[in-house]
């Protein structure tokens, strides 16, 4: 098994253990780098030895049953002779401590605060394991890396502890970050709320607690050595250093509720949206459903369709025949515009106007920044189709089973395409082509002009929006088949077969596709031969569209849940609920999700 790693650096050493960065020979044609822990058990009493390696083996199946982006995965546990090796994911980044002396002055509050969200994100996480939570016991600024993604890590689980309510131990910890209790051998999770509060204390003073008297952060107040830090952060921190567990917060999930509403009345919100816009989230509340949104708005009936995001408004309809504008930041009403029929189509917009269409037989061209209409164009049945543009031209279908082609300059007609049955699915263009579906199930392939490049007939009528993805166009049909389609020619690659029907537009991340259906369950379909992958159940039919990035699925249901699945494995992550059914996509914008439900509100969730 040795032979496997080839030992490259030293990146850290231990009292009794130290950790290499190694390379994974088992994959000989890329580079895949890992770390291991070695641990050396030189102990003489056989009782000692026994104890150092029981409690390496403890760290590798705590590591080995946690799965968090925060926190590292494990990959392989061996021993030889007398020493024992972790072989853990290598995290490309620096850790705070590294950070924090290589900065020359304070770091920025909004950097800080957003590692703390993340930080209380994790520990969630960790508290509210089941069957046994999980203490960590040694937050400090060493243990936390920032990966290459600019997100935090938790490394060394080498102390933590499965947390047993009314069991005592040994002390153990880091001297200045570690509560009073802990020296006293208990090790609940309010001792990682302390821990966590003496950490940024560190971050924001530049003060190391290691060097000061135990117990002593209000000798040294955080505004008094860092004017720049606002009083509402400085309250959190303190708050959560308190010397009696009783008077901290009692949940990682109150402290990181209480920081986002410093951020919100900062102004810092849209910062630290912005700071963890890249790379992967870090939620961490498994099968929850007690997150809070960071803002709801209620409209006057149901949201049925899909809000759009667009420099930081989010617009979107409703059932009251209104579309509204919303403040993404705080949720605060900017305008609405009536129409004569609900509005359930996702709005685009450009530089100056934004478009959307409405079951009272228009497409409407509003401004953007007062909602005051520019001009309408009428079709002869309602607009389920949600507009898309292509230069000045806007594509959308009609029940009145004609596609449509506008000016968006006046709302002039260029020209339409009559597919003889009601499309309630939205185009989907590219450089050259439109393609859409029919109630009728008809599936077409336009040029620009509207001569018809291809067509393609399924069973069962079209209501799904298509996606075309390294030239093939996915999309299902109301029989609960998903067609994947040569783009070019229309031609068959494969067909996925549901349990019942889908109204779901598919999303793509990496190789895979991913679609709700009828039958109540989430697949992931491998996109080279249509083979599923997994599929989650929820406990109602899925009219809602998913939306992925690299490591997360979110998709709403008939059940009134808005759920966050693995893309790898489709594990819940967490779901949110609603009081009604979520029949649209959610917007995901710099970790930010919007999304509407039927029990007239729009959410605003940061993930």
């Amino acid at each position: 098994m040795a032979d496997r790693y080839l030992i490259q650096e030293v990146i850290g050493v231990g009292g009794m253990s130290a950790v290499y960065r190694a390379r994974d020979l088992h994959f000989p044609n890329i580079v895949k780098l890992v770390a291991v822990k070695e641990m050396l058990n030189q102990a003489r009493d056989p009782s000692v030895r026994a104890t150092i390696m029981h409690n390496f083996e403890r760290e590798a199946h705590i590591i080995a049953s946690l799965s968090h982006p925060a926190i590292p995965h494990i990959y392989d546990f061996f021993t030889i002779e007398d020493r024992a090796y972790l072989v853990l994911e290598y995290i490309h980044g620096q850790n705070l401590e590294a950070i924090l002396n290589a900065t020359e002055g304070f770091l920025p509050e909004e950097e800080v605060l957003t590692w703390a969200v993340e930080l209380c994100d994790v520990l969630h996480y960790l508290h509210t394991r089941q069957p046994t939570p999980v203490v960590f016991r040694d937050m400090k600024p060493s243990n936390i890396m920032l990966n290459q993604s600019g997100k935090v890590v938790l490394v060394d689980f080498g102390i933590a502890k499965l947390f047993q309510s009314g069991q005592k131990g040994t002390m153990i910890g880091t001297e200045g970050y570690a509560p009073p209790e802990q020296y006293r051998g208990e090790a609940t999770p309010l001792v990682d709320i302390y821990a966590l509060g003496a950490t940024l204390h560190h971050l924001l003073t530049r003060r190391d607690p290691r060097m000061e008297p135990p117990f002593s952060f209000h000798e040294r107040p955080i505004r008094q050595i860092n004017p720049n830090v606002s009083p509402e952060f400085e309250a959190v921190i303190n708050r959560a250093l308190a010397y009696e567990p009783s008077e901290r917060f009692q949940s990682a999930l109150e402290m990181k509720e209480a920081l986002l509403a410093v951020a919100r009345k900062t102004g810092a919100l849209s910062l630290l949206g912005k700071a963890r816009a890249s790379g992967s989230l870090t939620t961490g509340l498994i099968g929850s459903s007690d997150i809070k949104p960071l803002w709801v708005f209620e409209a006057e009936d149901e949201i049925r369709g899909t809000p759009l995001y667009h420099q930081g408004v989010v617009y979107f309809g409703a059932y009251d025949n209104n579309v509204y504008a919303i403040n993404a930041d705080d949720g605060s009403f900017k305008w609405k515009f009536p129409t004569e029929g609900g509005v359930v189509t996702r709005p685009l917009a450009n530089k100056k106007h934004l478009y959307f269409g409405s079951r009272d037989g228009h497409l409407y061209a509003l401004t953007l920044n007062l909602g005051r209409m520019v001009w309408r164009y009428p079709t002869e049945g309602a607009v389920y189709s949600s507009p898309r543009m292509a230069e000045d031209f806007i594509f959308f279908g009609s029940d009145d089973g004609r596609l449509h082609v506008v000016h968006t300059n006046g709302g002039r007609r260029v020209w339409t395409f009559e597919a003889g049955a009601p499309i309630r699915s939205t185009p989907f263009l590219d450089k050259e082509h439109v393609y859409f579906g029919t109630e009728e199930g008809d599936f077409y392939c336009l040029d620009f002009r509207g001569k018809i490049f291809w067509r393609y007939r399924a069973k069962r009528g079209i209501t799904s929006s298509p996606i075309v993805h390294q030239g093939v166009v996915y999309f299902a049909d109301l029989g609960g088949v998903l067609h994947a389609l040569d783009a070019q020619n229309g031609w068959v690659l494969w067909r996925f077969r549901m349990g019942k029907g889908s109204v779901s537009t598919p999303a793509i991340s990496g190789r895979y596709v991913f679609i709700g259906s009828a039958d109540g369950a989430v697949y992931c379909v491998d996109t080279e031969r249509g083979r599923e992958m997994w599929h989650y159940q929820t406990k109602h039919q899925v009219p809602g569209s998913p939306v992925a990035n690299d490591e997360y699925v979110f998709i709403g249901s008939a059940d009134g849940n808005m759920y966050c699945l693995e893309v790898k494995n489709g594990h819940l992550r967490w779901k949110f609920p609603t009081e009604g059914p979520i029949t649209g996509a959610a917007a995901l914008v710099n970790n930010m999700l919007y999304f509407g439900s039927t029990d007239h509100r729009l959410y605003a969730l940061m993930i």
